[in-house]
């Protein structure tokens, strides 16, 4: 039950970060492929499901081959667990992903100390949950404290920085997987 092995692949995602990352619009991909720009968004927005030889002719023009396209596939499951006794044990900083697989949404938890003088800024939305303890945050240059039961939103592109104030603090941080483009760039 929630075994990734069991379930059938999506491989529309991975057909769209292989176009993106060649920088490749859906109607050369058409082109290349032979196939209707249509079809080929329905492939990627997992409306479709590809035969074979379909996906044979996608791989080709993304340079690409069906096996890897497959390999880079999201489970279709829509339940899997991540059990807590796979953290790692001992004392100190430590972090987990609450979340496997390549998706469309990224999950870690964060326990203990945490490095203040490291700055993040992520291109999508963030949420951080201090689920215990308690934390400072300086965002656009503001300080916020935060305790158990907090939460702070983070719209894509803002910097930020964060250190636990109490021993033994845990925060879960929730965001829209970097590798979606869920917000447009919000140069200033």
């Amino acid at each position: 039950m929630g075994d990734h092995k069991e379930q059938p692949l999506r491989v529309g995602a991975a057909v769209r970060r292989r176009r993106r990352s060649l920088d490749l619009t859906l109607a050369v991909v058409a082109e290349r492929s032979g196939l209707s720009v249509p079809f080929l968004s329905q492939i990627e927005n997992d409306r479709a499901r590809p035969s074979t030889s379909s996906l044979e002719k996608v791989a080709d023009a993304l340079r690409t081959t069906a096996v890897e396209l497959l390999a880079a596939a999201d489970p279709a499951c829509s339940v899997d667990v991540v059990r807590a006794e796979l953290a790692a044990p001992g004392p100190g900083p430590r972090s987990r992903s609450l979340v496997r697989g390549h998706h469309q949404m990224h999950a870690s938890e964060f326990t203990g100390d945490h490095e203040a003088g490291r700055e993040f800024q992520y291109r999508n939305d963030q949420l951080m949950y201090v689920a215990d303890g308690a934390v400072e945050i300086e965002a656009e240059g503001r300080a916020y404290r935060l305790g158990r039961g907090d939460t702070l939103y983070l719209t894509g592109g803002v910097r930020h920085r964060w250190r636990a104030t109490v021993p033994d603090t845990r925060v879960v941080v929730v965001a829209v997987a970097e590798h979606i483009e869920a917000v447009r760039d919000r140069r200033r």
